[in-house]
């Protein structure tokens, strides 16, 4: 049976796998020894991705939506032609505000990001609106104050530490750091290192841990507060590194030492002395780190909590060195930088018509994109290209996504399978799988060594399906943007010698864009159809500048990583050990001295004075109320052995767990006359589900958890699950970001008269 090098697709550790495929389906599947990241490692649901690869809802044809709501089959040149020519009449019509770019990416489905944004410039848009927007924005716009740059983004040297925080994560579960359970383990055993976490859950990650501070959810600012106090209070805080590398100190000191740290690690509800312990242990620490995840971002205070776990790390002097955390460059940008205070003079950001939303990233929050449909008046977004994303499941008020998502005048959804947003389009693209076509991931952020994965098909193209890069290159065809061939450019990448390494075929590119400058915003789609004929993958031939502007920026490290090549001729010889490496290729070797170029303030330094986020301390001294018809709170989208993102759809994948039960703490389940087993009505401000309770110590009393990944409609079935964003409000996020607060969502239990649990796909209301 033939094997396969490729990579997972479920989280953004994408780790390498060895595969074997058999009549179109994967069959056995292992880690990948020669990954330079994963080195081997894989985990449990990795086994089971021939359940998103081979399902019965995957799409084989371009569809068309008709007045009844019923698809027929229809060409490709149709589907395109009249796509193109309705995108063209309301960009000239109602002029750029009216489009916005939804999705895009998914887990390890970036290289086709370079082809979808092109519509952005087609359209005369900026709008895009990504699952990336309601998770991060928040630590991004704080990476801009600090680092210098929005797309400044540190990381966590988490299996070189000797003292590690984990906040509002679970890597045993989620993993998002370098081979997590075998790290964790190690962690464990070594009586000379430490693994705190904070959590309001004792998750699977801090049963192993030597410390876990179980806070009360959204509590995470106080506590963090209490620590830093502590820490300065002390003169625990590296002074000679903050002389060194930092501004604004003093400012930040006077916040911190204004900080009652009995009180607010009351307000956190954990033992002063437990946080005084931590603060101490980890300021003390020769090699400190800290990760977070969502349980952080998506929960009260997000853009604060954000600059709070920075400064832990900053002002203790564990950054820029071994087991800290560090910044790390990237060879394929997935984020960008629209920090309003680096705009050059007479600039403005493009703020959303309705909301006066600005991009952080380049990115708007999905919970204001139903407001910029319905809201907005004639300026209102009307048209909306939707790829491999499922908003009406994965967005903050599924109802509200629903009736904006409805009321569009074009909505094209281009997907593999027949997703629920699928289902109110227009016209449906089916794509190839990530196993289909070549694909790769942004998501390697790692220092001082990195990596890039350039990942070839398994399998043909399921039906008449597409990848994105053909998709999107046909459409601006079709819209009339660009011709169908370049014989030029295209005699020139076929006909240059080796020995040039595509230098002639680059100067002859820059000359045709400089000519035609109305070409420029397409590079990557001529990219595509000229340089692309003579590569193994087409898709791949934007990554030859991309490598040659990287190799450039750091030829130092590129070199160091056993690249060769002449200033004019070591990108491309990067590009091409990328799509010669089957495993992965180590792009740069850095030297932890040299992270401090990565910062992008004008001096050099950490500014850590952010005076909205001093503001933001002082405001904390007044502690919101919770509203007493809601006397729980709902952690929703809780990681568990058998839940990953959307793309998995048949709920056969799962081997427990099936119904996405309501995890509940045995006294909550007694004070309600509960049962394992049970159907409850768990209800918010915004809607109600009926779940089934399963009880579990692991929780504080008074907290309640929900998986995602549920709530999929397989086969026209009702959902299967609880479709947790059904719960959720677009109104309850954060101020500053519009970063929704899953992690903190007032909820009401409520038992019912019936005790047999129903079947999952019969549990579902919604209050209009």
């Amino acid at each position: 049976m033939p094997t396969a090098k490729t990579a997972c697709i479920l989280c953004s550790r994408n780790c390498g796998l060895e595969v074997e495929v058999e009549g179109g389906h994967l069959k056995k599947i292992r880690g990948d020894a020669a990954h330079p990241s994963s080195k081997g490692y894989l985990c449990n649901k990795a086994a089971r991705l021939d359940y998103y690869q081979n399902h019965a809802d995957r799409l084989t044809h371009p569809l068309k939506r008709q007045p009844d709501g019923s698809f027929v089959r229809v060409s490709w040149e149709q589907a395109l032609g009249d796509i193109g020519q309705r995108l063209n009449a309301i960009r000239d019509t109602h002029g750029g505000d009216a489009f916005a770019f939804v999705g895009g990416g998914g887990q390890g489905n970036h290289l086709g990001g370079a082809y979808g944004r092109q519509l952005l410039p087609a359209m005369k848009s900026r709008f895009v609106y990504s699952s990336l927007a309601q998770e991060k924005t928040g630590d991004f716009w704080v990476n801009g104050r600090l680092f210098g740059a929005q797309n400044c983004h540190p990381m966590e040297d988490v299996e070189h530490a000797d003292y590690v925080v984990f906040i509002g994560c679970n890597p045993y579960q989620s993993h998002g750091i370098v081979n997590a359970r075998d790290v964790l383990k190690a962690i464990k055993n070594d009586p000379r290192r430490t693994m705190v976490v904070i959590d309001p859950r004792r998750t699977e990650t801090a049963q192993q841990a030597h410390i876990h501070l179980q806070l009360r959810p959204g509590t995470d600012a106080y506590l963090l507060l209490a620590m830093l106090s502590t820490i300065v209070r002390e003169n625990l805080h590296d002074q000679a590194f903050i002389d060194a590398h930092c501004t604004g100190f003093d400012a930040v000191k006077a916040a911190l030492l204004s900080v009652p740290v009995d009180n607010y690690a009351k307000r956190a509800d954990v033992p002063l002395a437990d946080v005084q312990q931590v603060a101490r242990g980890f300021a003390q620490a020769q090699r400190g780190c800290v990760r977070v995840d969502l349980g952080t971002q998506q929960t009260l205070n997000t853009t604060l909590n954000a600059y709070l776990e920075k400064l832990l790390y900053l002002i203790t002097g564990n950054f820029g060195q071994v087991g800290s955390n560090n910044l790390h460059t990237a060879f394929l940008p997935v984020i960008g930088n629209t920090d309003e205070t680096k705009l050059k003079p007479g600039k403005t950001l493009k703020r959303t018509v309705y909301h006066q939303m600005m991009p952080i990233a380049g990115m708007y929050p999905p919970a204001i994109l139903p407001d910029e449909i319905l809201k907005a008046g004639e300026q209102r977004i009307r048209a909306v290209v939707c790829e491999s994303s499922n908003p009406l499941l994965t967005y903050p008020d599924s109802a509200a996504q629903e009736a904006a998502f409805k009321s569009l005048e074009l909505l094209v959804v281009v997907d593999i399978a027949m997703t629920e947003t699928a289902r109110l389009a227009h016209y449906i693209l089916p794509a190839a799988s990530q196993f289909e076509k070549a694909e790769a991931t942004g998501f390697t952020l790692e220092f001082p060594d990195n990596y890039f994965h350039l990942r070839q098909p398994l399998l043909a193209p399921l039906g008449e399906s597409l990848p994105e890069p053909e998709i999107y290159t046909r459409l601006l065809e079709a819209m009339g943007l660009l011709p169908r061939t370049f014989p030029v450019l295209g005699a020139i990448a076929r006909n240059e010698p080796a020995l040039t390494r595509h230098l002639a075929y680059m100067t002859a590119l820059g000359a045709t864009l400089a000519r035609k400058k109305h070409w420029a915003p397409y590079a990557a789609s001529i990219l595509y159809r000229t340089l692309g004929s003579t590569l193994p993958q087409a898709a791949a031939a934007p990554l030859l500048p991309i490598a040659m502007g990287y190799a450039k920026e750091h030829a130092v490290a590129v070199r160091r990583a056993g690249h060769q090549g002449s200033a004019l001729t070591l990108g491309a010889n990067l590009f091409r050990a990328i799509v010669d490496g089957a495993s992965g290729t180590v792009t740069s070797k850095h030297d932890h001295a040299e992270m401090w170029s990565l910062l992008k303030t004008p001096d050099g330094r950490v500014h850590l004075q952010v005076r909205e986020m001093l503001d933001a301390i002082q405001a904390l001294a007044v502690e919101p109320e919770q509203a007493s018809e809601f006397p729980f709170i709902l952690m929703a989208g809780e990681r568990r052995t058998y839940n990953a993102n959307q793309i998995f759809r048949d709920p056969a994948w799962r081997k427990v767990d099936h119904d996405g039960a309501l995890r509940m703490h045995p006294q909550d389940a007694m004070a309600l006359g509960l049962e394992n087993g049970e159907v409850v009505q768990c209800r918010t401000e915004r809607g109600a589900l009926e779940v089934t309770v399963e009880i579990d110590s692991a929780l504080r009393t008074g907290v309640v958890t929900l998986p995602h990944g549920y709530g999929v409609s397989f086969q026209n079935s009702k959902p299967m699950g609880p479709p947790i964003n059904r719960l959720t409000s677009t109104l309850h996020c954060d101020p500053f970001s519009k970063t929704p607060f899953h992690k903190h969502v007032p909820a009401a239990i409520c038992k019912l008269a019936r005790v047999k649990p129903c079947d999952a796909s019969e549990r579902v209301t919604a209050l209009q």
